[in-house]
C-alpha cells in the first residue's frame, strides 16, 4: 500500500468516527428552558502516562465554559484517578476559573486506570440529581471489561450518554471505550495532537447543546464553523 493510500484511508476512518460521534451528540436530550443548568461530568485518567497532555486538557475544558458562558446554563463536575486507587470528584462548579484551578494543581501519578470508579460515580450522582452526560477522556483500559459494560448498561437505563475521548491506539481500550459509549447511546472517538482542535471544538458542541439544545447549537455552529457545521443538519428542530 502507498503511503498517500493509507494516508488517505486513515482520513477516511478518522472521518467515520466523527460523523458517527456527531449523530450521537444530535440525539443527546436537551435540557427545557426554565433556568435549568446542563449537568456535564468531565471524568479523566491522571496516570503517568497521560501527563505530556494534561496542560492541553486543562485547556480544552476551559473552552466549554467560555462557550456556554453566554447561556448561563453549564454545571462541570470534574472527576479524576490516579496513583493507587485515588479517585477525586470536585463540586460542581459553573466557572471556568474555579474547574481550571482545580486541575491546574494536579499531577499525574503512576497507577492502574479505574474506569469503574468514574462510571459508578456517575450513575451515583445522577440517582440524586439529573445529569446530561459523561466526558471520560483516557489512553488505556486494565479493568475487567464485563463488569465496565454492566456498569455501563445502568447508565444507559438511566439516560447518561458517555462520550469517551481516547487518546493514542491502545486497541484493548478501544473495544472496551467503544462498547461504553455504544452501552449508554454515547460516542466513541480517537483524537492526537493533531487532532486535538477538532476535539476541543466537539467538547463544546457537546456543553452547548446540552445547555441550550438546537438554538444554541446553531448559533455556536455557525460561528465556529469547521466540524461543528455538520451537526446543524443532524438535530430536530425545538
Amino acid at each position: 500500500m502507498t503511503e498517500k493510500a493509507g494516508k488517505s484511508l486513515r482520513q477516511g476512518s478518522r472521518n467515520t468516527e466523527v460523523d458517527a460521534f456527531l449523530k450521537k451528540v444530535a440525539a443527546m436530550p436537551r435540557i427545557k428552558p426554565g433556568g435549568r443548568y446542563g449537568r456535564l461530568i468531565f471524568a479523566m485518567d491522571a496516570t503517568a502516562s497521560r501527563e505530556p497532555t494534561w496542560d492541553r486538557a486543562c485547556h480544552l475544558q476551559a473552552q466549554m465554559f467560555q462557550e456556554t458562558a453566554a447561556l448561563g446554563g453549564l454545571e462541570i463536575q470534574l472527576c479524576y484517578y490516579r496513583g493507587f486507587k485515588e479517585f477525586f470528584a470536585s463540586p460542581w462548579v459553573r466557572h471556568s476559573d474555579a474547574l481550571l484551578k482545580q486541575m491546574t494543581a494536579v499531577s499525574c501519578l503512576g497507577g492502574y486506570t479505574q474506569i469503574e470508579r468514574v462510571l459508578q460515580h456517575a450513575r451515583d450522582e445522577a440517582r440524586k440529581q439529573k445529569v446530561n452526560a459523561l466526558v471520560f477522556v483516557g489512553d488505556c483500559m486494565e479493568e475487567n471489561v464485563d463488569r465496565l459494560c454492566h456498569i455501563a448498561g445502568e447508565l444507559g437505563v438511566l439516560g447518561i450518554p458517555v462520550f469517551v475521548f481516547q487518546e493514542g491506539h491502545d486497541p484493548v481500550a478501544e473495544q472496551a471505550f467503544r462498547q461504553i459509549a455504544q452501552l449508554t447511546q454515547g460516542a466513541y472517538c480517537r483524537f492526537n495532537a493533531a487532532s486535538a482542535a477538532q476535539l476541543r471544538d466537539l467538547l463544546s458542541a457537546v456543553a452547548v447543546y446540552a445547555t441550550g439544545g438546537r438554538h444554541a447549537l446553531e448559533n455556536f455552529s455557525q460561528r465556529q464553523g469547521g466540524v461543528t457545521l455538520q451537526l446543524i443538519h443532524q438535530v430536530k428542530k425545538d
